[in-house]
């Protein structure tokens, strides 16, 4: 491998690191606002621990990485299901064989050097990896699969408004954790229904973090190129401009609410985007047109139009009249909604970037094509029965 040598990476997984705090605070004058609460962090592990795992162990784990084991397949990377000598599930992120793409073996040992420095209960922690015979990262198994396939699969039940509401605030927390929590921030650049899984209690994990960056904090944005991400998820500065900073995983968090909401899916059969559905509804103030009809009605009516509040601020085409996800928490979470602080005012009301809706509207979804390879048994990749 040219970017980066075993032992390297083998001293990457040894490395102390230094502790988290158990509470994070949008600013200093947070710790003296009791309204700081909505914002606050459930306390977590200071220090994440990995494993570097032998070949044999994993391939002990998968029947010798059997067909039957495996569950997943993306465009560059494999996933298996396996049991570990103590009985333990994990799942097996495997580059394929078959990658020679030098781009895609940086972006899978990229993903390693940023999972492993995260910690916190709704993002997807790292078990450890495998470089003997190849590249392997080893997660926990989520067993419930992604909340794409449990919200979409018409062969399951209807995802009722509790677990969606759960779902909703932990992956906003975990969301703001990457962006302010984390020792170093990060932009996820990649959020979406396919990548949140869900642990037994459905508690949501945010995953996949093949097209993360870090950003230096005397950065305030990153220029990349090329783009690259899920159509339908793109936030308008960085679809047309390259542009990249933590309101572009705000715009997408916004999408992910509106599907949530809705139980529609983010890009529809005639590649209309949801948020390009879901504007003229929120702008209408009639928020209660998003709830998915499957619910029968039966959700809670303030919580939803909070959500709908959150997502119709997150999915603004001008990046700095959106929140930041410390605010989306707090108006997803606070009793009365206060919609005047977020109202813009009319000398700096801007137009939607033109052509925008337009060219989603022209292109298809192989655009930008995301390594989809959520570690699950039911995630967006192609599935193996």
């Amino acid at each position: 491998m040219k970017y980066i040598r075993t032992n390297s990476l083998r001293r990457l997984f040894s490395l102390k690191r230094r502790s988290l705090e158990d509470i994070v605070y949008t600013d200093e004058e947070g710790k003296n606002n009791e309204n700081s609460k909505i914002v606050q962090e459930p306390q977590h592990s200071p220090r994440p621990s990995w494993k570097c795992f032998s070949f044999e162990e994993i391939s002990d784990a998968t029947n010798g990485f059997s067909p039957e084991n495996l569950v997943g397949r993306g465009g560059y990377a494999e996933v298996y299901k396996g049991v570990l000598g103590d009985g333990e599930e994990i799942a097996i992120k495997r580059l394929t064989k078959a990658c020679r793409d030098e781009r895609k073996e940086k972006e899978f040992l990229t993903e390693i050097g940023t999972i492993g420095h995260v910690c916190h209960p709704n993002v997807l922690s790292l078990l450890g990896c495998c470089t003997d015979n190849g590249l392997y990262l080893i997660f926990h198994f989520s067993s419930r699969g992604s909340v794409a396939s449990l919200l979409h699969d018409e062969n399951l039940p209807v995802m009722d408004w509790k677990i969606r509401y759960k779902i909703a605030i932990g992956t906003a927390r975990g969301l703001h954790y990457l962006h302010k929590g984390c020792q170093r921030r990060i932009i996820h650049r990649d959020i979406k229904s396919s990548n949140i899984l869900l642990t037994a209690d459905f508690e949501p994990l945010i995953s996949d973090f093949g097209l993360a960056k870090w950003l230096p904090s005397q950065w305030t944005h990153h220029s990349i190129a090329p783009i690259e991400g899920t159509f339908g998820h793109l936030a308008p500065e960085y679809y047309m401009h390259g542009i990249v900073d933590e309101k572009t995983d705000v715009f997408a968090f916004g999408v992910f609410l509106l599907e949530i909401i809705s139980g529609r899916k983010p890009v529809d059969g005639s590649h209309q985007s949801i948020h390009v559905w879901a504007k003229p509804i929120l702008n209408q103030g009639e928020i209660e047109r998003l709830v998915d009809p499957r619910l029968g009605g039966t959700y809670d009516a303030t919580q939803q139009k909070r959500l709908g509040f959150a997502a119709s601020l997150c999915i603004r085409a001008s990046s700095t009249w959106r929140p930041t996800m410390s605010e989306v928490l707090e108006v997803m979470l606070e009793e009365e909604m206060d919609k005047e602080r977020w109202k813009i005012p009319k000398e700096e009301e801007q137009e939607e970037f033109w052509g925008f809706e337009d060219l989603e509207h022209e292109c298809d979804s192989s655009f930008s094509i995301s390594p989809q390879d959520s570690i699950s048994t039911r995630s967006t990749m192609t599935i193996i029965d």
